[in-house]
């Protein structure tokens, strides 16, 4: 499950462009909280240290206790923006988390004992079709990864979503189908092409 990790906000009263700006003057990034039935509350957060969180590559699918002008909300971030031109971060989006809410959340896929993969030892590759899966799962068991064991795989094998053990509660949002996430290739150069025999060609008389 997902660690709960905290950041510190403050509330702003003022929405708008110009608002905005000026937020990002004083190096922070403005945001807004919304859900849990309750009214979209604005807040700005300090940039270095949203920044940093953003930077894991796991940030939207952790869960914040948010620390807001004293009060603690339990929220989980559901987008961030980017300045396109010089990559700044400029506005946050958090849900809050209500009890027994379910989130839809992308969870990187992570891969192990891949010295243990026949396929790979005689020169297979991975090839992974999915980095991360979607997944509807409980707001307070969101796994941190998911983690797929390679060991055995062979050349041609794939790996489907049913073979994934999946929290309690948690299923992917894709169930129309059982989808690869990642299949062991022939490599690149193919088989290696055998070796003329000896003699295999006629002397001229």
């Amino acid at each position: 499950m997902a660690q709960t990790h905290s950041l510190t906000a403050v509330v702003r009263d003022r929405a708008g462009k110009g608002a905005a700006r000026a937020v990002r003057r004083q190096g922070l990034v403005p945001g807004v909280i919304y859900g849990g039935k309750q009214e979209p509350q604005l807040v700005s957060l300090i940039y270095k240290d949203l920044m940093k969180e953003v930077e894991t590559g796991r940030f939207l699918s952790t869960i914040y206790d948010l620390q807001v002008d004293g009060q603690t909300v339990q929220v989980l971030p559901r987008d961030v923006q980017f300045e396109p031109v010089r990559d700044f971060l400029i506005h946050v989006d958090f849900l809050r988390i209500a009890k027994d809410s379910h989130v839809t959340v992308s969870v990187p896929v992570v891969f192990i004992n891949d010295e243990s993969a026949p396929g790979i030892k005689r020169g297979g590759v991975l090839n992974i079709v999915r980095h991360e899966i979607e997944l509807d799962c409980p707001a307070d068991n969101i796994p941190e990864e998911i983690t797929i064991d390679l060991t055995g795989a062979d050349i041609g094998d794939s790996i489907h979503i049913s073979a994934v053990k999946l929290p309690a509660g948690a299923k992917p949002t894709i169930t129309d189908r059982d989808f690869t996430i990642a299949t062991i290739a022939v490599p690149a150069a193919g088989v290696e092409e055998a070796a003329p025999a000896e003699g295999g060609e006629e002397e001229a008389s």
